[in-house]
């Protein structure tokens, strides 16, 4: 899952972007109004959690914006202001949810998983394809019921192949999903190549069948085979 942060106090930010790579999510952070702006407009993400006071902009306009582009993502408001208005405010401009600072981060997190649960409510927590599951509560993916020692890169490699199964997917898409913005500075992306090599080589020895295949100067593809 894809997280934009906007928040811009530099600790808060690092805190909460820290806490939500922990546990398996994508977070971005922009510090300002535009920055978020732009963003929002390159990318797409499955959940924005967006302060109010910005140094360049309030956090309502730019929930109007995004209402008014048709984005899709969940909006979740983080804001010191406590007063009920705001909440109403923000609820009634589109947004999914409205959390006060301080808050426990654990507390974000569960607030994260409700909205996705609501807003996908018959999708199964287990991933599947042929013989390889997933389990998206515990990140444990398995071969023929074999549990997988996978890094964490690795199972967000595999979630990603699974979830666009028979889709070819570049290199630098992959990048992109597994670093974020990250990427956006490195010249070349030929790492995505070991880790994807990693990820085969585990599933092969774990006796499952190499269902990832190279399209040769382009990327990868999750199928079936033979």
């Amino acid at each position: 899952m894809k997280i934009l942060l906007v928040e811009d106090h530099p600790e808060l930010a690092k805190s909460i972007a820290s806490y939500l790579t922990q546990e398996h999510y994508i977070c971005e952070v922009a510090a300002t109004f535009d920055e978020a702006r732009e963003k929002l407009i390159l990318f797409t993400y499955d959940v924005v959690l967006l302060d109010i006071m910005l140094p360049d902009g309030n956090g309502i306009n730019l929930l109007k914006l995004l209402r008014k582009d048709g984005v899709e993502s969940s909006v979740i408001i983080i804001s010191a202001q406590n007063a009920l208005d705001f909440k109403l405010t923000g609820l009634s401009e589109g947004a999914d949810d409205y959390i006060t600072k301080p808050f426990p981060l654990p507390e974000l997190h569960a607030r994260i998983k409700a909205i996705m649960r609501r807003r996908s409510p018959h999708k199964n927590n287990v991933l599947t394809f042929q013989d390889l599951t997933a389990d998206l509560e515990s990140m444990e993916c398995r071969v023929k019921g074999k549990l997988l020692n996978l890094t964490r890169k690795e199972t967000n490699l595999l979630l990603y192949f699974i979830n666009n199964k028979g889709r070819m997917l570049t290199r630098q898409a992959i990048a992109a999903h597994l670093w974020g913005d990250y990427t956006d500075n490195l010249d070349s992306v030929d790492f995505v190549y070991q880790h994807v090599k990693n990820l085969r080589k585990k599933i092969t020895d774990a006796g499952g069948k190499d269902y990832i295949s190279t399209v040769y100067g382009l990327g990868y593809k999750l199928n079936a085979g033979d």
